[in-house]
C-alpha cells in the first residue's frame, strides 16, 4: 500500500450539491403550484416562516432541513462568483 498519496475528502462541496438540489425542488414545487418561487423563497429567508413555501411535493419539509445561515451564504457565494 501506497501512503505518499493523501485523499481528499469535502463535505463542504456535498454540502452545496445537496442544498442546490433541495432549494431547486422547492422551486418547482411552488412554481408549479402557480407561486413566484423567488418572492416566495425571499419571504421565507427573510422570516424563517415556512409557511412562504408549499406542502406540495414535501417542499417545506424540505426547506426546514436548510439552515438559513448556511442558505445565505451560498447565495452570495453563488452571486459573487466567489
Amino acid at each position: 500500500m501506497n501512503d505518499e498519496h493523501t485523499m481528499s475528502f469535502s463535505v463542504h462541496v456535498d454540502r452545496e450539491a445537496e442544498l442546490k438540489k433541495n432549494l431547486t425542488l422547492i422551486y418547482e414545487a411552488l412554481r408549479e403550484k402557480g407561486y413566484n418561487p423567488i418572492n416566495q423563497i425571499v419571504g421565507y429567508i427573510l422570516s424563517e416562516d415556512p409557511t412562504y413555501i408549499t406542502t406540495y411535493n414535501n417542499a417545506r419539509s424540505l426547506v426546514r432541513h436548510i439552515d438559513r445561515d448556511e442558505l445565505l451564504q451560498a447565495l452570495v457565494k453563488n452571486y459573487l462568483g466567489a
